[in-house]
């Protein structure tokens, strides 16, 4: 499924399997595609096209129905939000970069970067809410990511 404005997950999106022993009551699988296409000659760049999408992966995205709620099903859209603000800084980078013969190398970087960065946000966002159960912290970031989500409008 690709991000967007009025898509809003619900629990019959998560279609995977708990995990055995789990601790966690949900799993948001979510993660960046990207591909460019390039019209160069021998020594220059002449022109290229870029796309970047966020994905969520039902099949690999999973919840406990006894212990789900609104809440943590609140906490679990917010991954998603944190993949299309990722998605957004990516094509807002491809757009600020000046390409060379070397865009492959250099689209591979900016991935690794992105995907970096957004590897940390997650940690983070799953840290300082406790997966959910802080909800002022909770707050915080949904407002937090809505505003990021504003701020690269441009790069939807």
């Amino acid at each position: 499924m690709t991000w967007s404005d009025d898509l809003q997950l619900q629990w019959t999106d998560f279609s995977g399997k708990p995990t055995d022993g789990t601790t966690v009551v949900a799993v948001t699988a979510s993660g960046l595609s990207f591909g460019f296409s390039t019209k160069m000659t021998e020594t220059q760049l002449v022109d290229y096209t870029a796309f970047v999408d966020a994905h969520f992966y039902p099949d690999k995205s999973w919840y406990i129905k006894e212990k789900a709620n609104q809440i943590i099903l609140d906490h679990e859209r917010l991954h998603f939000d944190i993949t299309e603000l990722h998605a957004r800084k990516f094509k807002k980078r491809i757009a600020q970069t000046k390409f060379d013969l070397r865009i492959s190398d250099q689209m591979e970087r900016i991935h690794y970067v992105i995907n970096d960065e957004l590897r940390q946000m997650q940690q983070k966002y799953d840290n300082e809410t406790n997966h959910s159960q802080n909800v002022e912290k909770q707050k915080e970031w949904q407002q937090f990511i809505k505003l990021q989500l504003d701020k690269l409008s441009y790069y939807k």
